[in-house]
């Protein structure tokens, strides 16, 4: 078992030190699930359960990077963004 010590940051944040992002392949923009167990924050990955949710995340993506103007997307986009996002995460 791996331990780190980490600095929170003026606003409670906390950064996941790159081996433990690596080893769970979670990068900028991934959702995680946080837990309290008695004195312990659990942090896990959240999985993508169905194809909707992940055409949701993209279009909220894709409207964050236009500014607010909203993005409609190509069902073939869509799929591109399904093939890249599983390739990342060993899919």
């Amino acid at each position: 078992m791996v331990k780190l010590e980490v600095k929170l940051g003026p606003k409670g944040q906390v950064v996941i030190p790159k081996i433990f992002r690596n080893e769970i392949n979670i990068y900028p923009g991934s959702r995680a699930i946080m837990s309290l167990q008695e004195e312990k924050i659990i942090i896990e990955k959240k999985q993508v359960r169905d194809i909707i949710e992940l055409i949701e995340r993209i279009s909220e993506e894709a409207t964050k990077k236009r500014k607010g103007k909203k993005l409609e997307v190509s069902p073939h986009a869509i799929y591109e963004q399904y093939e890249k996002r599983a390739r990342r995460a060993g899919l």
